[in-house]
């Protein structure tokens, strides 16, 4: 028997567990550092008409500001996941906290756009580096029932955080006017991560030690460096599709060859004894986990593109205000949040009917959303709201059951990278669902009225859900 498979007979063996008397208050401070990193993903979209005027700045410019974040985000999260799995997720936590706060309080003084850009690209990779640390440290403290619902609680987090942006952007913005509006959402980190930092410090455990330990510590760069390229030649087009320009979807064609290099690259470094970025023989080894990467990729391809859709119809084609078009979307992260912790306890007995269970719900209230964004502007207060929430009931019931499936196999010491790869595939799924419903959204406006144009954009994110049910559905039998 060779080293290797002797180390991989050690870790099979299966360990004691001896539950951390403070595991649910170390989840509550991951979830706060990591409510913040998701927050930041949406909260700066209500925040653009008063960065262009406060800078005067370009509109490419504009479109990094919003864009760069979510790609350094998507860029760093594998390897953020890793780091935490080889040298502690106290230390990754604590070096990714520093980072996003620094960087926050650089993006809310800046002086110009450039100093936004740069900043905020910081901001997203210290965020990569934050949030893989969450499912990692789920893995390491809960087991059984108690996983189902720690990640139910981190379900209800993404959700809330998603749906949440824009309305505390609103709000902001409304309270302390224009000018300073905007670099207030982006302050509020500083106090807040500041607080969060003093308790990842008192609070967070190392890894565990003994054979739960990594064996090896050393980092794949060459792996982490080709992860990197082949997530930026899918983000990348698919960011700028959004703000207008097409040539850069030839960058797409990178792709295929960037993620086969990858998986030869990973293989490799496993055979020869090294510790890989990824482990892909997991997605071989473990269909659940390959299943599960593809319905969280495919839901979010849906479900992410909805608020933007609405957010630019309700403003541009009805005339909300930043602050009334986030309120009508504000029931689907109530109808979120009462479900995410629900789910989480049911999915220890129900396993994929959940997800099933949820994502019908959740196409259900798009379908009724789909029917009623015609309706005339002063009614949709009683007619879109309320299918919002039954949406938002159906989403918190996919996130959390999703992760709980998905992950429930993977070793606790991979499982930094792992919930990182998950992650990464919500953040191509986000920026894909994006790019998707806005460009059926303009186009249908060149023979149709915008109301239409709206209805238009949500079918196209119900055929999208449709796959993700049909992935769903194919797990469900496979019995993942």
């Amino acid at each position: 028997m060779t080293q290797r498979e002797e180390d991989a007979a050690v870790e099979a063996e299966p360990q004691e567990y001896v539950p951390d008397p403070r595991r649910w208050r170390i989840l509550a401070v991951s979830l706060l550092v990591g409510f913040m990193s998701l927050l930041d993903v949406t909260i700066v979209n209500v925040a653009v008409p008063s960065i262009r005027a406060g800078l005067e700045a370009s509109t490419g410019a504009i479109q990094w500001v919003v864009s760069g974040y979510a790609l350094a985000f998507g860029m760093t999260l594998v390897a953020g996941g890793r780091l935490g799995d080889a040298h502690g997720r106290r230390r990754m936590m604590t070096i990714g906290l520093i980072g996003f706060v620094v960087s926050s309080a650089a993006v809310g003084l800046a002086p110009n756009a450039a100093a936004i850009v740069v900043a905020r690209l910081v901001q997203g990779a210290s965020a990569g580096l934050l949030t893989p640390q969450n499912s990692g440290l789920i893995q390491q403290l809960f087991r059984g029932d108690e996983r189902g619902r720690a990640f139910g609680m981190f379900g209800f987090t993404v959700a809330v955080a998603s749906a949440a942006g824009p309305l505390i952007g609103g709000l902001l913005i409304g309270a302390l006017g224009e000018e300073n509006g905007w670099r207030a959402l982006f302050l509020v980190n500083v106090p807040i991560g500041l607080v969060a930092l003093v308790l990842i410090l008192r609070l967070v455990p190392d890894n565990p030690g003994g054979r739960d330990a990594a064996k090896d510590t050393r980092i794949d760069i060459p792996g982490a460096l080709l992860l990197g390229l082949a997530v930026v030649s899918v983000l990348y087009p698919l960011i700028s599709v959004e703000g207008g320009a097409r040539w850069p979807l030839l960058i797409v064609l990178a792709f295929p060859p960037l993620a086969w290099a990858f998986l030869r690259w990973e293989q490799r470094t496993v055979a020869r004894g090294h510790p890989p970025l990824l482990d892909v023989s997991l997605l071989r080894s473990l269909p659940g986990y390959a299943n599960g990467l593809l319905v969280g990729t495919l839901y979010f391809t849906g479900f992410t593109g909805i608020f933007l859709v609405l957010s630019v119809h309700l403003q541009e084609g009805v005339g909300f205000s930043p602050l009334q078009a986030a309120l009508l979307m504000t029931p689907f992260a109530v109808g979120a949040a009462t479900t995410s912790p629900l789910a989480g306890r049911l999915v220890g007995r129900l396993g994929r009917r959940v997800t099933l269970i949820a994502l019908s719900v959740m196409m259900s209230g798009t379908a009724l959303a789909a029917w009623l964004v015609t309706s005339p502007a002063d009614t949709l207060w009683w007619t879109l709201a309320p299918a919002m929430f039954l949406a938002g009931v159906g989403g918190g019931g996919v996130i959390s059951p999703n992760f709980t499936l998905t992950l429930a196999e993977v070793p606790p010491q991979m499982g930094g990278a792992a919930g990182g790869a998950l992650q990464t595939g919500q953040r191509i799924g986000s920026a894909l669902g994006a790019a998707l419903l806005m460009t059926v959204y303009q186009a249908s406006q060149s023979f149709t009225s915008v109301e239409l144009a709206a209805r238009w954009a949500l079918v196209a994110a119900l055929a999208v859900l449709a796959i993700a049910l049909a992935a769903a559905v194919r797990s469900w039998r496979l019995g993942d």
